[in-house]
């Protein structure tokens, strides 16, 4: 009888395939959306962004710095790149006028609703092209994936 993998090197080869295979998936769906978002897609890292700012309106660079993961002077770039595209608006806090707010535009919203669109149609369109088992078996690992991600990452960018 084959010995089976010992618990170590099973969790060593499910996050060397997770490793591999989730940048993958990410650039495959980044390239299909891209294709059919009409004009050009904002790049991921201002998605990112815009997606937070949704998610916490009125948040601050600092704030979205810290909870991206990201350098708050990285930030206030993508901030002034999205402002000069008409993606975000930087307002001043009504109580300290050196706090600068972010808050989405309407066109924002418009493009992340598409992207999000464009992003469930393509998932759905690969989906339907699997078996039962394998649909079942994703569908099953959802929520496991959401809590990897808070464990990589906890805080409201995980979400």
């Amino acid at each position: 009888m084959p010995e089976s993998p010992s618990p170590a090197q099973d969790i060593d080869r499910v996050a060397s395939a997770l490793a591999a295979c989730l940048p993958a998936l990410n650039r495959a769906l980044d390239r299909q959306v891209a294709r059919d978002f009409p004009g050009p897609k904002p790049p991921e890292g201002q998605l990112a962004l815009l997606r937070f700012v949704m998610r916490r309106e009125g948040v601050t660079v600092r704030e979205s710095a810290d909870a991206l993961l990201m350098r708050p002077n990285n930030v206030s770039a993508l901030v002034s790149q999205l402002t000069d595209a008409g993606l975000l608006e930087r307002r001043r806090d009504p109580d300290d006028k050196r706090v600068a707010r972010l808050h989405p535009t309407d066109r924002a919203r418009r493009e992340l609703a598409e992207v999000r669109r464009l992003q469930g149609a393509h998932i759905a369109r690969a989906l339907h092209e699997l078996t039962d088992g394998e649909r079942g078996a994703l569908g099953s690992a959802v929520g496991a994936l959401t809590s990897l991600a808070r464990h990589l990452h906890p805080g409201p960018a995980a979400e």
